[in-house]
């Protein structure tokens, strides 16, 4: 067996228990829950090994299934090719087909669990393993998967985190909970953040910086290194976090020499509803908001760079087409001068953004709003309330002000499969105009170059 990459502790326990239900054919279910790099990964390619080891005389398959071909079972697939010859079978194990490869007589077959793949007609002799199983859906698993175990009382791991309450993932590992309860025998391993670090001192510091850039109270954080239920549907912000987002400072009318600028722009027609969570149809939300956002260096995160971004001012428009704008607009950039100017380019926007982009050059960036990047926008909206980086000008009796956290207060969070965030404001409830230039805002903070967090990853797991 490969030593390289020796299974601590945890992942040890968890490859016991698999392994007796699989040798005495107790056709066992267990769910796993490891945090983010805890190494659920490296627990199952090593355990492919071994079976495939103790099977190649005999026989059988091996399915391992992922919501994705590509990235998540193409990695898988690199890394049981990895340990196969670090195993000492580099001339052994065959590849039979794409997603088929074989020791001896025994196979690994590795299958998409996506809506529309078509995996029926496979058997499942020896393990079945469904990896981020919170992603598979429920009735591809009952049933195209679980019949490929019936009639060889197959042995299923489900590997995953937590997500909303109501995944496949949670549903086994209730039944197994309650099943634990009524005959002793241990179905649900579940090692967080802290279990994972007793092990990995490089791993805790990482994760307490995650935890600071981030809060705990993060959907990402508290699924993936909590390993609890992200709360669902309710409010964008608790009172605890929109207390967070009040800050002490003055608005501003004009900028002070000196001081770092960005900006975002909302743009009026612009349909920014990704997720589908608003209707954006009513006619009247047709308003235009620019942000202006201060970059405070020496009041942010010392150990990722990243500032405190301060509202200073807000422009808002409503009733006048974007391209009327155009030398407002323009006049305020070159009079604010920000480092960065985010503008949305949807819909209606998008003339606008070519409009500054032609005039303003690398200043301006379009952003496109589309389920996957409005998700990306609140799931980092929220890291930046959470870790205090994100402050709005003291109360000043305007409109703006008034406006800016009516929308904070009505803004409203669904979590969406595949880990996606939908978040705006109802249109029964008003405008989410404000809210969503001050989610651009965050985005325009980042225009630094970062350090890579991919390397600080590679380092602290085993994943």
């Amino acid at each position: 067996m490969p030593l390289q990459h020796t299974l601590r502790p945890y992942q040890v326990e968890v490859g016991r228990a698999i392994l007796d239900s699989v040798l005495n054919r107790k056709g066992l279910t267990f769910t796993v829950e490891m945090a983010r790099q805890g190494g659920k990964n490296e627990l199952s390619a090593q355990l492919e090994v071994l079976l495939l080891t103790l099977f190649m005389a005999q026989g059988g398959n091996i399915v391992k299934a992922a919501p994705t071909y590509v990235p998540q079972l193409l990695h898988s697939i690199l890394r049981l090719k990895d340990r196969l010859t670090e195993a000492g079978y580099g001339g052994l194990w065959r590849k039979e087909a794409l997603n088929i490869f074989c020791l001896g007589k025994a196979r690994q077959v590795f299958l998409s669990a996506e809506p529309s793949a078509r995996v029926v007609g496979a058997t499942a002799h020896i393990l079945l393993e469904m990896d981020e199983a919170q992603e598979v859906g429920k009735e591809k698993f009952y049933k195209e998967f679980r019949p490929m175990g019936a009639s060889t009382n197959v042995t299923t791991v489900l590997y995953g985190t937590p997500w909303d309450g109501d995944s496949l993932l949670e549903e086994v590992k209730t039944a197994n909970l309650e099943q634990e309860r009524a005959d002793g025998i241990r179905r649900h391993f579940r090692y967080n953040w802290q279990a994972v670090a007793e092990h990995n001192p490089l791993y805790l510091a990482y994760v307490e910086g995650e935890q600071r850039r981030l809060g705990e109270d993060h959907p990402l954080f508290r699924t993936q290194y909590l390993l609890l239920p992200a709360h669902t549907g309710g409010g964008l912000f608790s009172l605890s976090q929109q207390a967070q987002l009040q800050g002490q400072h003055p608005r501003q009318r004009t900028p002070t020499p000196g001081v770092t600028y960005v900006a975002a722009l909302d743009v009026a027609g612009g349909v920014n509803d990704g997720d589908g969570l608003a209707d954006q149809g009513d006619g009247n939300r047709d308003s235009t908001v620019l942000t202006i956002g201060e970059l405070d260096f020496a009041a942010g995160d010392p150990a990722s760079g990243e500032p405190q971004v301060r509202v200073v001012e807000h422009r808002w428009w409503t009733g006048v087409s974007p391209a009327a704008l155009h030398p407002q607009l323009l006049d305020l950039a070159r009079l604010w001068r920000p480092r960065r100017l985010i503008v949305d380019a949807t819909g209606m926007g998008q003339g606008t953004a070519s409009f500054l982009e032609r005039a303003l050059g690398g200043m301006v960036e379009p952003f496109v709003f589309t389920a996957g990047s409005k998700s990306r926008l609140g799931f980092d909206l929220l890291a930046t309330v959470n870790s205090g980086r994100l402050k709005a000008y003291a109360p000043d009796g305007s409109r703006e002000h008034q406006e800016l956290w009516r929308q904070l207060e009505r803004a409203e969070a669904h979590l969406r499969p595949n880990r996606g965030l939908a978040f705006g404001v109802a249109a029964a409830k008003g405008h989410e105009d404000f809210l969503m230039s001050l989610a651009l805002l965050v985005q325009a903070a980042r225009y630094l170059p970062r350090v890579a967090r991919g390397r600080a990853k590679e380092a602290v797991g085993v994943g």
